[in-house]
């Protein structure tokens, strides 16, 4: 499945959840499901808690993730790890 055919399976629409890319046809926000894998989460158990999603649409969200990464960037703290703080 091309990213293309991935990304048709997220929705932005300023009258649905705020205008937040969401899961078409579902009022889960893309930030929700990354969220949830960042966490550790796995795809396998998003999909028993979502029964109404599909694995395509959990990797549309990851794929709305990467898109949006290539034009931004967060700024990462430097020196707050414990390893790098330590002498």
């Amino acid at each position: 499945m091309t990213s293309d055919n991935l990304l048709a399976r997220i929705s932005i629409n300023p009258n649905i959840c705020f205008g937040k890319p969401c899961i078409k046809g579902h009022r889960i926000w893309v930030s929700m499901i990354l969220d949830y894998l960042a966490g550790g989460v796995s795809i396998e158990e998003l999909l028993e808690e979502y029964p109404g999603i599909e694995r395509e649409d959990i990797l549309a969200c990851i794929a709305y993730g990467a898109e949006m990464s290539k034009g931004y960037f967060v700024e990462i703290p430097i020196g707050t790890n414990k390893e790098t703080t330590k002498k």
